[in-house]
């Protein structure tokens, strides 16, 4: 068994854990914070995150900056053309990048509240780890903890 999960997260739950000051998302950021667990996102995440902000939530712009200081995440390069086109076999274009970085990142779990386009069978049979929006995640942790 791994010391620690790495989790990746899709845009859609980095930005409900910042917006939200408590919720499945807000603790999952906490727990990469403690180093429970290691926190992969792309830099695909990272742009998208910032525009979502600067747009929707201007005020949290700073204490996101802040926030990304204190977690430290693991920030993975953009896949290739190649690996997107493979991912784009089973998801959504517009949502292939963000899995095809997962898939390249060899996560334990991919953290979304995507769940239209990510928890579709297909996708979960394709890929070699859980998908989940928070709250499935922290049942799964606290299984794993149990193990």
């Amino acid at each position: 068994m791994a010391s620690r999960l790495y989790v990746f997260l899709d845009t859609s739950a980095l930005i409900a854990g910042i917006v939200s000051s408590k919720g499945a998302a807000r603790e999952v950021l906490r727990m990469g914070e403690a180093e429970v667990i290691e926190i992969v996102i792309s830099k695909q995440v990272l742009v998208e995150a910032e525009r979502t902000l600067l747009k929707k939530f201007p005020d949290l712009l700073e204490p996101y900056h802040t926030f990304l200081e204190n977690l430290d995440p693991t920030i993975v390069p953009d896949p290739d053309r190649e690996q997107v086109r493979a991912a784009a076999q089973w998801i959504d274009k517009e949502d292939a990048p963000i899995l095809a970085a997962a898939l390249a990142a060899r996560v334990d779990y991919l953290i979304t509240w995507n769940t239209r386009h990510f928890m579709k069978k297909v996708v979960l049979e394709q890929t070699p780890f859980p998908i989940g929006i928070p709250a499935d995640f922290l049942d799964i942790f606290r299984k794993w903890l149990n193990e």
